[in-house]
């Protein structure tokens, strides 16, 4: 009977040893989440597309009007409309970069939130785009409670949407106005996965859905 050489058999045992430690690991994720009851939530890309633009009434009436009311004196839209076709060019490559630079941020923002609260930081948070809606993407692979969840959905909204607008609306800037407006519609895809979870109990986990607008809610069962 051949019996293994050393080397072999030290690092068949190390070997096993290893699986061992990593089915005590799989293991043990299973017992955390065994109580869970496991449900996907997710929205239609289209309708959060077309909610976004609802959402530009809503928007205009809390933000637009007052701003309105407050600067009329000071708004010449005659000299705005007789000067913007003479920088339309511009104007256009201007709105543009903002447009995307601002689509990142709030992408960095979704992800720099949420790896505050996951356990292995930002290596837990991926981005990417949705080509066939092209709409990008950030995504958190670690389970989340909901309160965590829901401050990393909206983070976005409220620094680049509405924050924005209130300066705006204090100081009478209507660029900055327009930028808010934006980028507080264009959360609306986030507004509607963070009603989908509001009522859900404190206790209950999220994770998020890698491939679709959405999460997956992990419910304690009692």
């Amino acid at each position: 009977m051949r019996t293994k050489p050393i080397r072999n058999t030290l690092r068949d045992t190390k070997h096993s040893q290893t699986v061992v430690c990593n089915l005590k690991k799989n293991t043990n994720k299973m017992q955390e989440l065994e109580n869970y009851k496991k449900e996907k939530l997710t929205i239609d890309l289209v309708w959060a597309n077309k909610f976004g633009i609802l959402l530009l009434i809503p928007i205009g009436l809390i933000f637009g009007l007052p701003f309105y009311l407050i600067w009329k004196p000071q708004l010449d839209i005659k000299q705005y409309l007789d000067s913007a076709p003479q920088e339309a060019g511009l104007g256009f490559l201007l709105i543009f970069g903002i447009l995307i630079i601002g689509i990142v941020l709030h992408e960095l923002i979704h992800g720099i939130t949420w790896a505050k609260f996951a356990k292995k930081g930002f290596k837990s948070i991926k981005f990417g785009v949705l080509w066939k809606m092209l709409t990008p993407y950030c995504h958190c692979m670690e389970t989340l409670n909901v309160r965590q969840y829901i401050i990393g959905a909206i983070t976005p909204a409220i620094i680049m949407g509405i924050i924005p607008t209130v300066i705006a609306i204090v100081i009478g800037n209507l660029g900055l106005l327009i930028f808010g407006m934006f980028f507080t519609m264009a959360a609306g895809g986030d507004f509607l996965i963070i009603n989908l979870i509001r009522k859900e109990s404190s206790s209950d986990l999220v994770q998020d859905h890698p491939s679709e607008a959405g999460c997956f809610i992990y419910r304690k069962i009692d």
